[in-house]
Parts: C-alpha cells; sequence; structure tokens
C-alpha cells in the first residue's frame, strides 16, 4: 500500500468516526504535520476522497468535509441492509480455512481497537474485515458498492461508545460471525449482520434511544 493510500484511508476513518468535522476547514500542510510527513501525499489522497464525495475543495483555503443528513444515513442503511446480510450468508460456503483465519486476527483487532479507543485503527479493521468476508462471495461489484456506502457513513456516537466501555461488546459480534462461519451457519450469520447494521445507525452513530 503506498503513502497516498495510507494516508486516504487514515483519513476516511477520521471522516467516518467524526474526529474530522463537517464544516471545519483543513489544510494539506496542516493535515501532513499531524501524520508526519509531507503535503504532497496527502493533498492526493485528499482529492481521492473528492472524489468519493467524502471531502470538497475550497478554492485557495483547503478541503471540507462533506456533511451528511439524517435522511441520507437512513437510506446508506436501508441499502445495506438489504446488502451485506445475504451476501455474507452466501460467502459462508465459499471462506476457506485460512481466510477464517485472517477474518478471526481482524475481529480480534476489532476488539482490541475498541478497548483502547483507538477509532481509527477500529475502523480500519473493521472496514478490512467486512470487505473480506463480502468479496468470498464473489460478487467484486457489490464489494465496491458496499466499500462507497460505508465511507459515506458518519459514526459520530462510536467515541462516547468507546469511552463508556460499550463499544467492545458490539466489537465482539465480529468474533460471533466467525463463530458462525466456522459452524457453517449461514442464516444465523445474515441475522447477526443485519442486527449490526442496525447498531451502526443507532448506537454508533449517536442516536442511542
Amino acid at each position: 500500500m503506498s503513502v497516498r493510500e495510507e494516508v486516504a484511508d487514515a483519513l476516511r476513518g477520521a471522516i467516518v468516526s467524526g474526529e474530522m468535522k463537517p464544516g471545519e476547514l483543513y489544510s494539506a500542510p496542516g493535515l501532513a504535520e499531524r501524520f508526519g510527513i509531507s503535503a504532497t501525499p496527502v493533498r492526493e489522497a485528499m482529492l481521492d476522497l473528492v472524489k468519493q464525495g467524502l471531502v470538497e475543495v475550497v478554492r485557495n483555503k483547503g478541503f471540507k468535509v462533506t456533511d451528511m443528513s439524517e435522511t441520507d444515513l437512513d437510506q446508506i442503511t436501508q441499502i445495506r441492509e438489504l446488502l451485506e446480510p445475504p451476501i455474507a450468508a452466501q460467502a459462508v460456503s465459499a471462506i476457506s480455512a485460512q481466510e477464517l483465519a485472517h477474518l478471526r486476527n481482524l475481529a480480534s483487532a476489532i476488539v482490541d481497537a475498541a478497548a483502547a479507543g483507538d477509532l481509527i485503527s477500529y475502523i480500519g479493521a473493521d472496514v478490512e474485515f467486512h470487505v473480506r468476508l463480502l468479496s468470498a462471495s464473489g460478487n467484486q461489484r457489490l464489494v465496491r458498492i458496499v466499500q462507497e456506502l460505508r465511507a459515506q457513513t458518519r459514526l459520530y456516537g462510536l467515541s462516547s461508545l468507546a469511552s463508556s466501555g460499550r463499544l467492545v461488546a458490539s466489537a465482539r459480534e465480529h468474533l460471533q460471525m466467525c463463530d458462525l462461519i466456522e459452524a457453517g451457519e449461514a442464516e444465523q450469520l445474515q441475522e447477526l449482520m443485519r442486527t449490526h447494521i442496525g447498531h451502526i445507525r443507532r448506537e454508533w452513530a449517536g442516536r442511542e434511544g
């Protein structure tokens, strides 16, 4: 993975978690200082995020995170609930022992990041887990659609969940998914995935209750 791609992933995680907020201006030099690198890969990464609709250019000033309405987020969640659970269930029979071991490692990394309150690492491992799981279905077009939808999701409630310790409980759902895959329980995995996405829109997005 190039520096540009690593920076783009980190910025995407910061946007999704709410560490980078809509309406605030961010400059490539300022972000470069944060990462301890030159401004060029940061500027290139930000332009990649512009293409994905996550940020917009503010002429002669920098970049601004694109805001997402509650309606936008509800629609994204509805689409994900339609796409991800059945495809995850379909993928169960195609996941090798080696790939399952990799998913377990990612699931453990998700739990560890949740316990440490490291939201950027949490989101990075979470994205990789779900992309690898869905990729086992062989439907790469769907995987690309889901990646785009996940990048547009906003999880502003993660910080409070992490500080209260409740994020760890949600993180452990990934380990439960691995257990269901190993047991060949495709239908139960589908139901757990649907519940998991529901958490994302409620507690993880800061809409608890």
